[in-house]
């Protein structure tokens, strides 16, 4: 058995984040794969402390479009054989939203999804994206490789997932739209990792930092990772680490057995 073990975290800004416990966090960690959404710098920007780490190979993909805006980053333990700093769409790879790392065993794609944003204006570029990655994560699969999707979704993908579904019918992250997407994509033969194991679980990994939520646990489930189903016995564990602070986001994890 050889278990391997990711984490994906928006951290609403590296910079921010570092001043906020992120160094340390980062320091602490022994995943194989670290996948970061909402990096919101270009590398001359990051923190030192974070480039000089020797333990990870890292890769970044900033947006292009808007500076302080959006980026992705894939660190990891192993070397990549491939890198792809998007999924070669201007119309999405401009924003820094996708990056994806093949290893021997594996393929590990990290994630930004748009936010559908207020009165969903911005709901059609939402679902395009979120078509676009079904793609390009079934491409991915005819490598013959688990591949695991991990990420910030922006998506909330059932009433258990968020504090107070009936008020939030009409918000982004739980828009009609946005639900139906991911309904689909689980039907198509994708799992929803921390769902799969904890079908009754109530736990949350991204809180309103306007209303004093987290204090109160009013969040939302939108980060996830997300595996197919034909590689689902390969699932070791998952988990929300709501005890880690320095964004509007904590860290999800999946351990996978990658022999």
């Amino acid at each position: 058995m050889a278990l391997r073990s990711f984490v994906s975290w928006n951290v609403n800004g590296i910079r921010a984040c570092a001043k906020s416990g992120f160094v340390d966090w980062f320091e602490a960690q022994n995943h194989d794969v670290l996948l970061l959404q909402e990096v919101r710098a270009t590398l001359p920007q990051i923190p030192p402390e974070i480039l000089l780490d020797t333990r990870y190979y890292k890769f970044w993909n900033p947006a292009r479009v808007k500076k302080g805006y959006s980026g992705v980053a894939l660190f990891a333990k192993e070397e990549p054989r491939r890198i792809e700093f998007g999924m070669g769409l201007e119309e999405f790879d401009g924003e820094g939203r996708v990056i994806a790392g093949e290893f021997p065993d594996y393929i590990a794609v990290g994630a930004y999804f748009p936010n559908s944003q207020d009165a969903g204006r911005r709901i059609d570029y939402k679902v395009r994206f979120c078509s676009a990655i079904h793609r390009y994560a079934a491409e991915l699969r005819k490598s013959g490789k688990p591949v695991l999707l991990g990420g910030d979704f922006n998506v909330a993908p059932q009433p258990i997932d968020l504090a107070r579904p009936n008020e939030n019918e009409t918000s982004p992250g739980y828009l009609p739209e946005e639900r139906a997407w991911m309904a689909g994509f689980l039907d198509d033969g994708w799992v929803d990792t921390f769902r799969h194991l904890y079908p009754d679980t109530v736990k949350y990994s991204w809180w309103s930092q306007r209303t004093g939520a987290r204090a109160r646990n009013i969040g939302w489930r939108i980060d996830h990772f997300a595996i197919h189903r034909q590689d689902r016995e390969r699932l070791a564990g998952a988990d929300i680490l709501n005890e880690v602070m320095g964004s509007d986001h904590c860290p999800v994890t999946v351990t996978m057995d990658l022999d």
